[in-house]
């Protein structure tokens, strides 16, 4: 039987990662950081199929007894200091989870078992940044305008110095934004819904947001982890784009979110200066046709169908919340 540790098992991705090895017959280990306070709401539903270990990335050590534990064939590194607002006010700690975090686990796997457990690196979109090419390839340059898309780039090629330097099994996922309901209310497809849902309730009057002109390539959650697993089944390790191929304004987004609740956004959306980011990324859209062509995969859920799901969703909550 197939086993995988996953780190970020808490997070959107890890959710929807540990859904699919499960349904593929997998053993799930997932990796927890120690806190005073538990946050497994999105894996609330697998907690009698799934095993947690206590281990962090800035703990070497911890990596390494969490490796030698749980013997996994498979490792997908989802955690990290994730939101790009928060590295500007925390650069330091997010080189050290998203960049430094990486080597650490590189490491550890290259101590115990290099030929034997494949290796999966979270890279983004964000490595891109000031784009150079449109759409933007795995042979793209990469022109990072935050401390956490520089951050990611380190994690990116330090896996492919490992994969080249040591013959490991490693491969980067270049996914473009993905979404769902388990998203965190801090990224903006998720403050959307969950701000139409309060004002179609009546509990909320306005809706502040940044730059309604930055274009995203936005996809489903549980469609980019079918190609994560996709990667490591592969006979040659290899980076791939995970896009849609399409792009789309946050003003697009807002629209469509307002009128699934028969709403005209325009009436109820403020736009606000704190939301701006120092050095804007306006315009992200992945070329998917390598992973298409090598992985099989394309994505099944439209942008229309995200939206509606994920307002859906959040109306269905803010009315349980009374």
């Amino acid at each position: 039987m197939p086993s995988a540790l996953i780190t970020g098992i808490t997070g959107q991705d890890g959710s929807f990662l540990a859904e699919l090895l499960l349904e593929k017959g997998y053993t799930v280990h997932g990796m927890v950081r120690r806190s005073s306070t538990e946050n497994f709401e999105r894996i609330h539903h697998l907690r009698d199929k799934i095993h947690l270990h206590q281990a962090d990335l800035l703990d070497q050590l911890s990596l390494i007894d969490v490796i030698k534990s749980t013997k996994p064939t498979e490792i997908y590194n989802l955690a990290a200091q994730s939101f790009v607002p928060t590295s500007w006010n925390q650069p330091v700690l997010t080189g050290e989870f998203t960049a430094i975090g990486v080597t650490r686990m590189l490491e550890a796997i290259r101590l115990l078992d290099p030929k034997g457990i494949k290796f999966y690196q979270a890279s983004s979109s964000e490595m891109f940044g000031k784009v150079q090419a449109v759409p933007q390839k795995e042979c793209t340059p990469l022109y990072p305008r935050s401390p956490y898309g520089v951050a990611k780039v380190y994690g990116h090629w330090i896996t492919i110095n490992y994969r080249e330097s040591f013959g490991m099994y490693a491969c980067s996922g270049i996914l473009f934004n993905h979404e769902s309901e388990r998203r965190g209310k801090e990224f903006v497809t998720r403050k959307v819904t969950d701000g139409v849902a309060r004002i179609k309730l009546g509990k909320q009057k306005v809706l502040k947001l940044g730059n309604l002109d930055a274009r995203r390539d936005w996809g489903f959650a549980g469609d980019y982890v079918d190609a994560m697993w996709r990667m490591l089944q592969q006979t040659t390790p290899d980076d791939y784009v995970v896009a849609t191929g399409q792009t789309w304004e946050v003003r697009e987004l807002v629209r469509l979110a307002f009128e699934r609740v028969d709403l005209d956004y325009t009436k109820y959306v403020e736009l606000d200066t704190a939301f701006l980011r120092p050095a804007e990324v306006d315009l992200l859209v992945g070329d998917p046709s390598k992973a298409e062509k090598h992985l099989g995969w394309k994505p099944k859920v439209s942008f229309q169908q995200l939206v509606h799901r994920m307002v859906d969703a959040d109306l269905v909550r803010v009315k349980k919340e009374g």
